[in-house]
């Protein structure tokens, strides 16, 4: 019998042996044909190093009529790697359950649980934890496996970001007191920039604590909490606990309801630094979220230091991108766009004659032309004339204009230089922010 660990080992032979078969979504989707005939266990340890070796963020086991659908999510792009028919689907939902500590008798109700993955290099052996999400469906479970690999533990320094904007990144880094908050949507990488925060500020002679739902990543040095909805541990309730525990800098996975709220702003305004997620469209629509909580302006205003949105664009292909001329079109566009941009701004001279990326696809970038994703940013930073702006409880409009006016350079204008600078397309910036 095999002893359940809630962990799956990719042996060292058989790590070699898919490296050697594995590097995009056809070789996947040809080696899980092949396995499909094999163990459950070895088809599943195929689809898990395929999923860490194409960078592979979520893998969706999709029911449909007469059995399943495999779909990777590569770049924030859902691909079709392979089918399973009925009996095959339903071995595989049960041992993923197994191995992710669900019962196996549910099958009329959502369940969440995780497991995972140690892959055997020659030199050393990988830990990536896999967060299990399963659903009820018209044709049976749906799963859905979130990749939470190490590895997307980045510094500050590596998040893409223009001279300039990183200096207001560092600068607000190592303020001791005050709240940042990181907008976006589900899978904008807003997590990833938060842990960037806190690999930056983090050291022996200061106290970081978190509080998320649930723990994405582990980081050395600080104290990390989960919440528990069951047993009365929210984050309203975590974040009181938290504050009694004497911390410098406290992460708050996501700020959702009026306590939470106002107990993180009020951290942060007696002496914490408070790191938060809010899900709004843009920077200065953080205000206005706030406020629809039913958060005061005389309270939010002075507890903000900075309010970051971000959206994550596909990366042009270094294998096969080719470098071409500007069309006047496009020039004409992107100057459009970059009207207005201030003095200082890091970013190339825009001229008539320069290049630009052009896309082509190849076997290392699953013939899509693009290969990893990268950050573009707006950062609204409160000073004392913004402060005394949101106590008259502005429109979001009304915030950008004035943070505009300001000097801030919008995700749409970040995106325009990052054209420039040969890193993604114009078809890309347009289909992550229109």
């Amino acid at each position: 019998m095999e002893t359940i660990t809630e962990k799956i080992e990719i042996e060292k032979e058989l790590t070699e042996e898919f490296g050697k078969d594995i590097i995009n979504i056809p070789t996947l989707k040809k080696k899980a044909e092949e396995l499909s005939t094999k163990d459950v266990s070895i088809l599943l340890k195929a689809l898990m190093f395929g999923s860490i070796v194409l960078d592979s963020s979520d893998m969706h086991i999709e029911a449909i009529e007469g059995g399943s659908v495999l779909r990777a999510r590569v770049d924030g792009v859902l691909h079709e790697v392979v089918s399973f028919d009925a009996a095959k689907h339903q071995r595989i939902v049960s041992r993923i359950k197994l191995l992710s500590g669900l019962k196996l008798n549910v099958e009329d109700k959502p369940q969440d649980g995780r497991f995972s993955i140690l892959l055997n290099r020659e030199d050393k052996v990988d830990e990536i934890e896999i967060r299990v999400s399963t659903l009820p469906t018209e044709y049976g479970e749906t799963i859905v496996m979130r990749v939470l690999n190490p590895k997307n533990l980045i510094n500050l320094e590596d998040l893409g970001l223009r001279k300039d904007l990183f200096n207001v990144f560092d600068v607000q880094a190592s303020k001791p007191n005050g709240m940042i908050i990181v907008t976006g949507p589900t899978g904008s990488g807003k997590t990833t920039t938060l842990y960037a925060f806190l690999k930056k500020i983090r050291n022996p002679e200061i106290k970081v604590i978190t509080i998320e739902d649930p723990i994405e990543y582990h980081l050395e040095g600080i104290s990390q909490t989960q919440v528990n909805p069951k047993k009365g541990y929210d984050f309203a309730a975590g974040l009181k606990s938290i504050v009694r525990q004497d911390p410098d800098a406290i992460l708050v996975g996501e700020i959702r309801d009026l306590e939470t709220a106002s107990i993180a702003l009020q951290a942060a305004l007696t002496g914490h630094l408070v790191l938060s997620t809010l899900h709004t469209n843009d920077a200065a629509g953080t205000i206005a979220r706030l406020q629809a909580l039913g958060e005061k302006p005389v309270n939010i205003a002075p507890a903000i230091n900075v309010c970051i949105a971000q959206r994550l664009v596909r990366k042009v292909c270094p294998e096969c991108a080719e470098m071409k001329p500007i069309s006047p079109e496009l020039f004409e566009e992107i100057k459009k766009n970059l009207e207005g941009v201030p003095q200082g701004v890091d970013m190339p001279e825009l001229r008539p004659d320069m290049l630009v990326a052009n896309i082509k696809g190849c076997e290392h970038c699953n013939f899509s032309g693009y290969k990893g994703r990268v950050g573009i940013f707006e950062a609204l930073s409160i000073d004392d004339e913004m402060q005394d702006f949101i106590l008259t409880s502005p429109s979001t409009s009304a915030v950008e204009k004035m943070a505009i006016k300001k000097g801030m350079t919008t995700m749409k204008q970040d995106g325009m230089i990052k054209i420039l600078k040969g890193t993604t397309t114009m078809e890309e910036v347009k289909r992550v922010v229109g």
